[in-house]
């Protein structure tokens, strides 16, 4: 018999909800439902427009980020400075010794440094060949003159016969046209004797004024060519008793140099001395190649202590620095150099650049003078190549043009 189940341990019986009671928790689940779609549809938008605004942010950032950073400078009025240009110094005058005769060195006498007079004798040549051609230009000539006075004399003789009708006039003719050719024929023989002599004293080698022997190309016993090209010169004799100087100025500066003007010189040698020359000579033409004009100026050089060949700084007085009214001074590195010529590149207050055209008046290196700007211009310094007109840059801080 099955065991009976004790009435206290017997199973609850279930409870009955009625269908009323479980309308409410329904509804309320829907509208969770609801609110968390609603949420999540917030949260959503919220992340598309955080990300649109990113998006748009870091295109601006971008934009930004592309524009230039650029240093601006302000011009000052340009001051007209002194204008100092390199210069070649020369002897007054100077001159190249070359033999007018070949032979051999059979001596020098003078060596570079040497004070010569006008006639000193420098070297003297051996030349055997020519003393053998003049002593056959001589014997010519003198056999020439036999000639000469035996047609003579025959012409003479027959002139007297024939006064007395002994020959015929054609025969007298013949004969003083023979004479005349004898006296050609000897006047030939003594102009190539007289010209050998004249070669023959090119043996002696003068100078032809008194001067410095700047340099020596000749040894004892060393052959020389006249009329070769390519030869050194034997010697060379410079004047140096007054110094020729001469400069290059550029044509913008041109109009600023005349004759008379004075102008201090500086060499390298004498760093604190200065010497005052006088321009005197101006070409009054452009150089095509350096387009600039050549002028002269001359000094004094009792002291020797200017040399040929020596180079110089010419100081022309304030003034001569090419600057007119109106000038502005700007960095070298300002200027854009295009093939049009030179330009600048100037930032309004916007940021927006303006590529305008200059003209240089004086190009110092490191600071230039240049016309067709103000001094409340914003120019650029150091601007890319590839910048123009209209593009947006950004002014940094940098420093100003003094």
């Amino acid at each position: 018999m099955p065991d009976m189940i004790p009435p206290e341990t017997a199973l609850p019986e279930p409870i009955h909800i009625p269908e009323e009671d479980l309308a409410p928790s329904n509804a309320r689940l829907k509208r969770w439902g609801v609110g968390a779609a609603v949420v999540a549809l917030v949260i959503a938008a919220a992340g598309v427009v955080s990300r649109v605004h990113n998006d748009h942010a870091l295109r601006e950032s971008a934009a930004e980020a592309a524009i230039p950073v650029v240093t601006v400078v302000h011009p000052t009025p340009a001051v007209s400075a002194p204008l100092v240009l390199p210069a070649q110094i020369e002897a007054f005058n100077s001159a190249a010794i070359f033999a007018r005769t070949n032979g051999y060195v059979s001596r020098w006498l003078v060596d570079i440094g040497q004070h010569v007079r006008a006639g000193q004798v420098l070297a003297t040549l051996d030349a055997p060949d020519l003393d053998q051609q003049l002593a056959q230009a001589r014997a010519d000539y003198e056999t020439a003159l036999a000639n000469q006075h035996l047609a003579e004399i025959t012409a003479r003789r027959w002139k007297s016969m024939l006064a007395q009708d002994a020959v015929s006039r054609q025969e007298t003719d013949e004969k003083e046209g023979d004479l005349a050719a004898k006296q050609a024929l000897s006047n030939a023989a003594l102009a190539n004797v007289r010209r050998l002599v004249a070669t023959e004293g090119f043996t002696q080698l003068a100078a032809p004024f008194a001067g410095v022997v700047s340099s020596r190309g000749t040894q004892i016993g060393q052959l020389v060519v006249a009329g070769t090209a390519n030869s050194a010169p034997l010697f060379t004799i410079s004047d140096v008793h007054r110094m020729r100087i001469f400069v290059r100025v550029p044509q913008s500066s041109a109009g600023q140099v005349h004759d008379g003007m004075s102008a201090t010189l500086t060499v390298p040698e004498y760093p604190t001395r200065q010497y005052v020359a006088t321009l005197v000579h101006n070409s009054q033409a452009v150089d095509t190649r350096s387009g600039s004009v050549l002028v002269e100026l001359q000094i004094d050089n009792p002291d020797g202590t200017l040399k040929p060949g020596a180079f110089a700084q010419v100081t022309f007085p304030g003034g001569s620095g090419g600057a007119l009214a109106g000038d502005m001074a700007i960095p070298g590195s300002a200027v854009l150099y295009t093939n049009s010529g030179p330009t600048i590149a100037l930032v309004d207050g916007h940021g927006r650049v303006t590529v305008r055209p200059v003209r240089i008046a004086r190009d110092a290196g490191t600071t230039v003078t240049v016309s067709g700007i103000a001094a409340d211009d914003r120019v650029i310094d150091s601007p890319p190549d590839s910048i123009r007109s209209g593009d947006r840059v950004q002014v940094g801080a940098g420093p100003h043009a003094g």
